[in-house]
This record gives structure tokens, sequence and C-alpha cells, in this order.
């Protein structure tokens, strides 16, 4: 490194991460200095695909470096990097192996109706969109929506010689669903071992490749899929799903205080239904109140991940089987979910770079009787 790239890497520990709040020599963040003549190329790397803060970072770097004495010109370039891993730094008992899969992210809601699915397809396309590898795992095991919103109804997916199930793909995720393994209309009635032993196979048997971020789509309420995620796999962490009104926020609490109960950490709270602006008057009316989800973020003492208007495309895209995201890249909903996704892997970077993963608290042995 020559004399004035050690001076502009030494510049460059003023710029600061507000996330990480630490400077970006010391996370790791500067990759190299490249200096000829006077003209400094300065590479970074992210801890994500998806990070929202590159526009901050290089105006930073360019400020920082443009101040060392004998510099003419400063450039930057990002290179296209992995997202840090979350699953590898946390101890679950009795976890099952995730392979190459780097952050599992559960989408969640205590409450049916809410719009979690849609949240959940929309989210995984929009961290595509943003770079990452991404893969969607449909765990409403009694109400699988995920082939139909994706386009796949009625597809099933290749099972390999030695029994391990390849996930579709569709828009560029890869998707597995109990929807796309049962006969179509068929109900599944299964009690919670069997609900358990089916979303391990999802993970064990599945040939998931490597992506960044697994999203799962977990059903609604705090029963028998949401703790056997929890003690399945390392979760990076939970994105909580409400509208604005009350009688919704009274279930995510429940939700919120489950993942946390088993150490999951709350990555945010997404607003869905938010608004909506009549396309004729543009009126903007707030039918299910206004402001319920960021308000309930400050209680928690969570993120407030952002609000998603309604909008009658959002339901007439998963009906047609492309999300809002692909199919009206353009619209209001689906910059909404955009920015949500950029959040939320600004949320995983935090919690890979600074979470402190500590261990479930062990279950207490039944007593009989009712119990809360």
């Amino acid at each position: 490194m020559s004399g004035l790239a050690a001076l502009v890497t030494d510049a460059l520990r003023s710029v600061r991460d507000p996330e990480l709040r630490n400077d970006l020599v010391t996370l790791e963040i500067v990759k190299g200095v490249e200096e000829r003549g006077g003209a400094v190329t300065v590479v970074l790397e992210t801890t994500t695909p998806a990070c929202p803060l590159k526009g901050v970072f290089e105006a930073g770097v360019k400020e920082a470096a443009g101040k060392v004495p004998g510099v003419k010109s400063v450039a930057v370039r990002f290179l296209a990097g992995r997202a840090a891993s979350r699953t590898g730094t946390l101890r679950v008992p009795n976890a099952v192996r995730l392979g190459s899969i780097r952050n599992v992210i559960a989408v969640a809601s205590g409450k049916g109706g809410v719009g979690k699915s849609t949240v959940a397809a929309n989210l995984a396309l929009a961290l595509r969109d943003e770079g990452a590898k991404v893969a969607l795992m449909d765990a409403d095991i009694y109400g699988p929506s995920q082939p139909l919103m994706f386009g796949v109804k009625g597809r099933s997916p290749e099972v390999t010689a030695d029994n391990r199930i390849r996930p579709l793909e569709a828009h560029g995720i890869g998707l597995l669903s109990i929807g796309l393994l049962v006969e179509e209309g068929r109900s599944v009635v299964w009690r919670g071992p069997m609900i358990h032993k089916a979303l391990e196979q999802f993970f064990t048997d599945c040939l998931w490749g490597d992506p960044d971020y697994l999203v799962v789509d977990l059903p609604p309420g705090t029963g028998d899929a949401q703790l056997s995620l929890s003690q399945l796999v390392p979760m990076t962490g939970a994105v909580m799903v409400t509208t604005p009104q009350e009688v919704s926020l009274i279930d995510v609490r429940k939700g919120v205080d489950m993942f946390r109960r088993t150490r999951v950490p709350i990555l945010g709270v997404v607003e869905n239904m938010s608004t909506f602006v009549c396309p004729c008057c543009r009126t903007e009316t707030a039918i299910f109140d206004r402001g319920g989800g960021e308000r309930a973020a400050v209680e928690w003492g969570v993120p407030f991940l952002g609000g998603v208007p309604i909008d009658p495309s959002v339901r007439a895209a998963g009906d047609a089987g492309v999300p809002v995201v692909a199919s009206h890249p353009e619209s209001p909903a689906a910059e909404a979910f955009r920015r949500i996704a950029r959040a939320v892997a600004c949320r995983v970077s935090v919690e890979v770079l600074t979470g402190t993963a500590p261990e479930p608290e062990p279950a207490a042995p039944p007593r009989g009787g009712f119990e809360v």
C-alpha cells in the first residue's frame, strides 16, 4: 500500500456506519484503497447485498478521502458480496444443519388476515431485486398460499434419486410449500409432532442451495409451527406483520412475546394495509385506523420497518401468480416493499455483527392443568 493510500485508509476511520455505530475500517467494510497519481479508488463490501446505506457510505468516503493532501479525485467501488451469516453463530439445542443457508427470516403475525403471506412473498422478491440470493419456505401447513401467489399451483417439486426435494424456481426464488406436496383441495389434518417432522424435513431433505436469506412464511398464531421452527433452526430474526387497528395489534403482541421467550430477535414491525388512496379523487382514507404499527413498534422497543398501502393491484397480482414487486415494480406498494426489504437487510446486518445470541430457555416440564 502506497503512503497516500495508507493516509486515505486512516482518514476513512472517520466515516461511520450509523446503524452499527463504528467506522468502516474497523467493520472491515473497506476492502482496499487503490491509488495512482493522486486518483484514489476505495473498494467497499457491505454486510448485505440489500444495504440501504450505500449512498451514505459513498458520500462519507468521498468527503473524508478528498480532504487528504495529495488526493486529486475519489471513486468508490462496491463489491457484490454475500450477506453476513447469522445461522452459523447461534446455538439452538438439537438444531438441524442448515448447510449454506446464511440467514433464516421468519415472517409472522399473531392474527390471520393481515396479509402476512403477501408481505413474505414480496419481501423475498424485493430482497432478490437488491442483489441477494433468496429462497422462500411456506410453513403455513394448514393454509399454504405461496404456490398460488408464485404461479406454481398444481406443479410438483423434483425428487432426486436420494429422496431429496429440489425447490421449484419461480421469479428467481426457490420455493417449497406443503401445498406442492399434497393433492389440491385436500386438507392437512396433522397433530403437533407431524408438523414438527414436516418442518424438519423441509430443512434437512430440501436442496436449498446457498441463499443469503431463507424467508419463512409462518401460519398465524403462536402454535406448533412457530415453536417447532424456533427449536429446529437458529433464526436470524422475525418480521412481525400487523394492520393498524387494535384488534390486530392485540394478537401480534402475543407473537412478539412468544419470539422473545424463545430468544428469537424481532427485526421489526411491518404495518400492512396502512391507508387507501382513492384512484378517482385521490382522497386518503385510513380504513383500518392509522399508525398502529408504528406506535406498537415504539411500545415494544423494536424498529418500525415501514407501511404498505392498500392497493387493489397487490391482491390482483397475488391471485395472478406474479406478486406486485414483480408485476408492478413502479407502484407505491412495490416501492414500499423495497424500502421494507432494505430495512430488513440492515437489521439483519446489525443482528449478525452485534447480536449476543442467547440460548432459548429450556421448556418447563408439563405439570397438568391449565397454565399460562
